[in-house]
């Protein structure tokens, strides 16, 4: 393994669980580290009866016949049971009385000069779901159709979500930020027929053409029939006759009843597409009833929900990515806490903006990602100052591993010396937590996840699966089913097999490398493939690679990571120019790469650096050796074996133009 992988972090601050926490939350479902430690216990040695029970509390139309069927390195959970999300969701707290509860607090960019803010009820949610679900079908969407959404954070992503699901039709979220070729990619591969887009998204005051990429997209998308638009800039777009429709037009005569559909356990839910390091993005299949009871557990357990004691849940992610999924709208609901969906940039029209916005809905519960908490603390401590930050009460963490000193400045600046921070560990892959601190029971320290999640079997074993002493650096795996686990790779069998379960057979691999501490604690290290983390998103270097060559000033490129002080990891491409381009390589042109990067993929995909050569370093059959290139990037002395270099004047011509 590299050097990267198996150093280790030196941390040796410790916060014992907050007594204001524990004061103000309510009840505490783990209470100290015996019960957390007997309850994990019982979940690895009996997860039948583990899931069982907790599964109990929702509603079923036809109870399983057995928990978990386990046959590596396919997993069944709550076999032949019948459910519907939706339902578990909305309906339920509406039939149970809590119908008038707020569901989802919404607040838009714009301050004009206040905030556009709707409040949704579960009775609200009831209605326009139903209605939006009849939409779909008026549309011709059966069950089993794969619907793709691609839209900006406002409360009609979140309905039309629960409508696919509230009639058996599996939805593919697009994260709005993409460019149009990555919506062919995955429309695509998910055999779509149907997007949901918006006219345009606000985003640091300007609008995001949505309308407009899915309008390009479908010049190559022939089997396109129907795109459901919703307006919410009033920006000027072109409608085409025969296969758009307004969403306020269609939806709202649409009948306010819809029966949900009922589910088999393991029918698919959704697709979500995750970047993967050969380039095409990966579909990840996740299923009805084992992910629905895994991301309510989890989401209650790693926040301790309580419904009723004023929570206000606020994830600032968008719901582009899993993580919006499983803590915005799926884990969330069903828990009966206001969750909040913010539209725009965190930064707009000020630097205060997340900070204003817990002060005005009284936010209890806060989760971010590093790479924003980095971001907060160029902007100065004196931002979270101008706001009463007094609600908080729990801080979370997401995306990535956190720098111990951004989770000092987060703990003592936003949680005042008093919020508990839980530091999640977890994947699009994962459905849900997989590595967490409780708030009520674990110490926890600066830089560290810390401990598995109920059900989840982690160990850091070789590539032999042998497990490894504490402290020394090795592969972070999973060694039995979880109910929020993937159920495959949309359509590639053999992709899902090889990426997660050959490298370590008969275990899942996470794709992290990472340490067990002696306390039993873990420390993620980083990526072991050719995936870029940047700013807790997962981008392919391929993909990066391609939307460069795809100029035509370039013939060749090559992608790696490099430490970004606000992001994470930032990217760093070497380019190589064709023959024909006759043009100066300078600053112009790497500002048109730039630009043509996040056209192809989106801003997140824009190279923070892009250096010229005429000689990538290769082996002698002809792979890039991109942990030489990490190094040069990097600005260090490398120390890699360069034995099967197969020209050695491609690293002293990259370091002669080392900028």
């Amino acid at each position: 393994m590299s050097e990267s992988i198996t150093s280790m972090l030196q941390e040796n601050r410790i916060f014992e669980p907050s007594e204001h926490f524990q004061s103000h939350i309510g009840p505490i479902y783990v209470p100290d580290l015996k019960t957390y430690h007997d309850m994990y216990r019982r979940s690895i040695d009996d997860p039948a009866g583990f899931w069982g029970d907790i599964a109990k509390d929702f509603h079923w139309y036809r109870p399983w016949k057995r928990v978990v069927d386990w046959n590596v390195p396919d997993a069944k959970w709550f076999v032949d049971g019948t459910t519907n999300v939706c339902a578990n969701c909305v309906d339920r707290q509406v039939k149970n009385g809590h119908g008038d509860e707020l569901a989802i607090l919404w607040e838009g960019e714009p301050c004009s000069p206040d905030p556009e803010v709707r409040r949704l009820t579960y009775r609200d949610l009831l209605r326009e779901v139903s209605q939006t679900a009849n939409a779909l079908k008026s549309m011709g969407v059966q069950r089993g159709d794969v619907v793709t959404i691609y839209m900006g954070m406002v409360p009609e992503l979140a309905i039309a979500m629960l409508a696919c699901a509230r009639i058996g039709a599996p939805h593919s979220v697009i994260f709005g930020g993409f460019a149009s070729p990555a919506i062919v990619d995955r429309v695509q591969d998910a055999k779509s027929k149907i997007i949901i887009t918006c006219d345009g998204a606000w985003r640091r005051g300007q609008i995001v053409s949505l309308k407009k990429n899915v309008d390009d997209a479908c010049e190559k998308l022939p089997d396109v029939q129907n795109v459901l638009v919703v307006r919410r800039t009033n920006s000027p777009v072109t409608m085409h006759t025969g296969r758009d429709q307004w969403w306020h037009e269609l939806v709202s005569n649409q009948s306010s009843e819809c029966p949900c559909e009922e589910m088999d356990s393991e029918d698919l839910l959704f697709l979500l597409y995750t970047s993967g390091s050969t380039g095409k993005p990966k579909g990840i299949c996740h299923t009805t009833g084992g992910y629905m009871i895994y991301t309510a557990h989890t989401a209650r357990m790693t926040f301790n929900l309580v419904p009723q004691r004023n929570q206000v849940f606020f994830c600032t992610a968008d719901i582009g990515w899993i993580t919006g999924h499983s803590y915005i709208v799926y884990g969330m609901l069903p828990n009966r806490v206001p969750t909040v969906m913010y539209e725009g940039a965190p930064n707009f029209p000020a630097e205060d903006r997340f900070w204003s916005m817990v002060a005005r809905h009284k936010v209890t519960h806060f989760y971010t990602a590093p790479t924003a908490i980095r971001a907060f603390m160029k902007w100065g401590d004196e931002q979270p100052r101008k706001h009463d930050l007094s609600s908080l009460l729990l801080l979370g963490t997401v995306g990535e591993p956190i720098n111990p000193e951004a989770w000092i400045w987060y703990h003592q600046n936003i949680g005042q010396s008093r919020c508990p921070i839980v530091d999640t560990m977890w994947q699009t892959e994962t459905g849900g937590h997989i590595i967490t601190p409780l708030p009520g029971c674990t110490p926890t320290v600066p830089g560290s996840c810390t401990l598995p999640a109920f059900g989840i079997d982690a160990a850091i074993v070789n590539e032999n699966g042998e497990e490894l002493p504490a402290n020394q650096g090795g592969l972070l795996v999973i060694r039995r089913p979880w109910p929020g686990m993937l159920r495959g790779i949309h359509g590639d069998r053999a992709r899902f097999i090889e990426t997660y379960w050959t490298k370590v057979p008969g275990m899942y691999i996470a794709g992290d490398g990472a340490r067990r501490d002696e306390r039993g604690y873990f420390w993620i290290m980083g990526r072991i493939d050719d995936v870029i983390n940047v700013s807790g998103h997962r981008l392919g270097t391929m993909e990066v690679e391609s939307a460069l060559v795809s100029h035509p000033a370039i013939v060749e490129a090559a992608v790696v990571g490099i430490p970004h002080e606000i992001k994470g990891t930032g990217i760093a491409a070497f380019v190589t120019l064709a023959p024909q381009f006759k043009g100066p390589a300078d600053d112009s042109l790497r500002k048109q790469l730039m630009e043509h990067v996040t056209k192809e993929i989106g801003a997140i995909a824009r190279p923070d650096m892009i250096r010229f050569t005429t000689l990538l370093p290769k082996t002698r059959s002809g792979k890039i050796m991109r942990r030489l290139l990490r190094d040069i990037a990097a600005g260090k002395e490398s120390t890699q074996d360069t034995t099967t270099l197969e020209d050695f004047n491609a690293l002293a011509k990259l370091r002669e133009n080392e900028e």
